[in-house]
């Protein structure tokens, strides 16, 4: 299919926006790395963790530049991009530290601009800015729209809304598509009503009990300054994928919105953003999508396929940074990896590695690297052995957050709790075929503290220095992301 004259201005667009980008970064060599994943899966934590250990002392033993000594010093600039929010990062340090507490979730872009003074190993100093781009993962999984019809989103909405568990969480809005007349005149209430049972839908579905991931449009649950503009006030209806709507109809009005959503959303944020990444790590929360079950690892799986398919992936070369850029290194990141002892971290990299490895093969064949880690960006357990009886096990000890509630057992927030956080199966396919049946406490101990939110550490200050968060593996993050580039 020939391209569209609005493909063509887009794409001359970019290369633009791409040329500048090399100039400035011609004398000040730059990368832009973007950070994301989908709900709860720790994106801010992971930004702050990243900045306060380069810039305050952190211990990066697997971070080469850093250990070696070779980094004189990193630290915050202004952010070139004057139309984004700046990434909250000193009050984020502040809840985590002062607090104890986790900052808010990403709900909008943002972005920092880290500077680090190193030496090279030939002995040479040279400065490497790094430009972090945070942004809500739901919004990738909006990317495949721009290549997709309202007919065709609405018939893929609809099949995979009648599967599984998510066809009991989608039947109010079920219910109300059936009295809907897709052909009939255009409705403002019928629309505002769909719209707001599509959304609850969608709502349930992200729900710890069923963890669902694949969950377009994302603006949808996240909607900021958008709330309750048409734009946002759309549903699929159940029409023929190849279908053509009657002029002033419900359905055309739908498609319109849809329409509407990709110019004003979508477009804008790849071609601002998206597209100008250098860099790229994915969090995600395996841990819950292992507790609820072999469908919501399914949905993990297809979500974070969807994600890779919108990467422009590739080896960078002069000529692609010149026009048309590319994320020649992808990292994704298994989260909360401190909710597990450390025997089950491996089993939890092969998990996530195999629900990736379709994904994986196109991105290699094109000459970018990938690579899988387990991490906790802040270390909010420690570990110990717990004796029962005669058995000895391998403990998590922390202090569940204030309101938690396990067996009936409501946490102050102050009282530490030990759990045998029990074992990922030896083979990741358990997982997928069902043979698994998640996380739990030791069989002869009746509470379940697979879903506690334990507090941040309590860390001890150094005299006047800041203290260090403990982490688990973000030095190795830290390594594969720009340890090349600080040669």
């Amino acid at each position: 299919m020939a391209p569209r004259f609005s493909d063509i201005v887009e794409e001359a667009r970019l290369s633009a926006r791409a040329l500048l980008d090399y100039g400035e970064g011609f004398f000040n060599p730059t990368v832009r790395l973007g950070v994301t994943g989908l709900s709860r899966a720790g994106k801010t934590v992971f930004i702050t963790a990243l900045i306060h250990g380069l810039t305050r002392g952190g211990r990066f033993p697997v971070f080469e530049p850093y250990a070696s000594g070779r980094i004189a010093r990193a630290r915050l600039e202004p952010q070139p991009d004057d139309a984004v929010p700046r990434f909250d990062y000193e009050n984020h340090v502040r809840t985590l530290i002062e607090e104890r507490r986790w900052p808010s979730s990403t709900v909008d872009i943002s972005e920092l601009r880290l500077v680090i003074d190193y030496q090279r190993q030939n002995g040479a100093d040279r400065t490497l800015t790094i430009d972090i781009v945070d942004y809500p993962g739901e919004w990738l999984l909006d990317l495949p729209l721009l290549a997709k019809s309202y007919e065709q989103w609405s018939a893929e909405s609809l099949a995979l809304s009648r599967e599984g568990p998510r066809a009991k969480l989608a039947a109010p809005w079920h219910a109300h598509l059936a009295s809907l007349a897709a052909e009939g005149r255009e409705n403002e209430q019928a629309a505002l009503t769909a719209a707001k049972l599509f959304t609850d839908y969608l709502r349930a579905c992200r729900d710890e009990r069923f963890a669902m991931s694949l969950l377009p449009p994302g603006r949808f649950l996240m909607p900021g300054n958008m709330a309750g503009t048409p734009a946002l006030t759309f549903a699929p209806l159940d029409v023929a994928a190849d279908g053509t709507a009657p002029d002033g109809s419900l359905w055309a009005m739908m498609k319109r919105r849809y329409e509407s959503y990709k110019d004003v959303v979508v477009r804008p944020f790849f071609r601002d953003h998206f597209a100008r990444l250098d860099r790229q790590i994915v969090l995600v929360d395996a841990l819950a999508a292992f507790n609820a079950g072999p469908e919501a690892l399914h949905d993990l799986e297809a979500a974070l396929a969807g994600i890779l398919d919108c990467f422009r992936i590739g080896r960078s070369t002069l000529l692609s940074n010149l026009f048309r850029p590319r994320i020649d290194r992808i990292l994704f990141a298994a989260t909360k990896a401190d909710h597990l002892h450390h025997q089950s971290h491996d089993r939890l990299e092969a998990v996530l590695r195999r629900a990736v490895a379709k994904a994986t093969d196109r991105a290699e064949v094109a000459g970018a690297a990938i690579d899988v880690v387990a991490l906790a960006a802040v270390r909010a357990t420690r570990e110990a052995v717990v004796t029962r009886g005669r058995d000895k096990l391998p403990s998590i000890l922390g202090t569940p957050a204030p309101g938690e509630v396990a067996n009936g057992e409501t946490f102050d927030g102050e009282t530490e709790v030990a759990t045998f956080p029990g074992d990922l199966p030896d083979n990741p396919e358990e997982l997928f075929n069902g043979g698994f049946r998640g996380l739990s406490s030791a069989p002869s101990d009746k509470a379940d503290f697979r879903f506690l939110r334990f507090r941040p550490p309590l860390v001890a200050r150094d005299g006047a220095e800041e203290p260090s968060l403990p982490h688990i593996r973000l030095d190795r993050a830290l390594q594969f992301l720009i340890g090349d580039r600080l040669q």
